[in-house]
């Protein structure tokens, strides 16, 4: 499980570092990316039941409340969306949640084809009291 949260630790921080993925309004932060499914360690995608191959991939989401000392603290979230591809191909997200000490993560899987470019629309709802944030994403992927 460790490896697992070190990937998608090291996923967020390093497509960060190219392009800041940050969705946020006044009471929350949403980190989020998507990658090849292939970076994650088979033991750890065999462990938390992921789907691996080269013509699969996942987007990682995860949700922090701003508090008010201005730190953040991981919260939970109903997440639901769909991916579509260029032709309108709709998946539906099935977003797994992975609980790890103080992180909470959620993870769903879809596939596509080489060189294809996958469109987003994800509803992010931390606070059931509050309408959902909804976070638009259109990437790339490629067969590895």
């Amino acid at each position: 499980m460790k490896t697992l949260i070190s990937l998608l630790m090291f996923a967020l921080v390093s497509s960060s570092a190219i392009a800041e993925q940050v969705l946020e309004n006044e009471q929350y932060l949403v980190h989020y990316n998507a990658f090849n499914s292939t970076v994650i360690d088979a033991d750890a995608a065999k462990k938390n039941k992921l789907i691996r191959s080269k013509y699969s991939a996942m987007i990682n989401i995860a949700v922090l409340k701003k508090n008010a000392d201005g730190t953040t603290s991981a919260v939970k979230s109903f997440n639901s969306g769909t991916v579509e591809n260029l032709l309108r191909q709709q998946q539906q997200l099935d977003f797994q949640t992975i609980n790890e000490g103080g992180a909470i993560y959620y993870i769903a899987s879809f596939v596509f084809a080489d060189q294809e470019v996958m469109n987003f629309s994800v509803q992010i709802q931390p606070d059931p009291n509050q309408s959902p944030m909804t976070l638009k994403l259109s990437q790339k992927f490629y067969v590895d």
